[in-house]
């Protein structure tokens, strides 16, 4: 069984971000990760640069039939993009986030403690989410995974 999720804000600046944005299946996600996170990292190291923290998804939906990711590496700088590879950035701004440790089929359970967690507050997230993949599946133990789940908000008015 996985550790419990515990929920906090924090404010980010934008972070720039080399991504491949893809339509997949649920079915087939994990190849559709692997040749875009592959695909980026050949770029980088073409470029003579290395990413500037862990891999992540961008979920712009939850249609598990026509997912519409964001696939990449947070960047030091902006960067150009090439072909397939699009320069973006994650926006800055208040952050809802938690670190899952577990296997990525156990992960909705965080996904409904955030939810509720940002229900409880009565704050509102903007609808994409991302997930950083804070360790490596190829060596870890999957009960050992550890995914932090970033909810951007939207600004409350002031």
């Amino acid at each position: 069984m996985s550790e419990p999720v515990t929920c906090e804000m924090r404010e980010q600046p934008a972070q720039p971000v080399l991504v491949v944005r893809a339509t997949t299946s649920a079915r087939e996600l994990k190849s559709v990760l692997g040749q875009g996170f592959g695909a980026v990292a050949r770029y980088l190291g073409g470029l003579g640069e290395a990413p500037a923290g862990p891999p992540f998804v961008a979920y712009h939906n939850d249609d598990m039939e026509h997912l519409d990711v964001e696939i990449g590496f947070p960047v030091s700088r902006a960067l150009p993009g090439t072909d397939d590879i699009q320069a973006g950035e994650i926006p800055g701004g208040q952050q809802a986030i938690c670190t899952f440790v577990g296997p990525y089929t156990e992960i909705s359970a965080a996904y409904d403690t955030l939810s509720r967690w940002l229900r409880e507050r009565r704050l509102e997230p903007t609808g994409v989410v991302y997930e950083f993949y804070l360790n490596d599946p190829a060596v870890t133990p999957p009960e050992q995974l550890q995914t932090q789940i970033v909810f951007p908000l939207k600004a409350v008015p002031v």
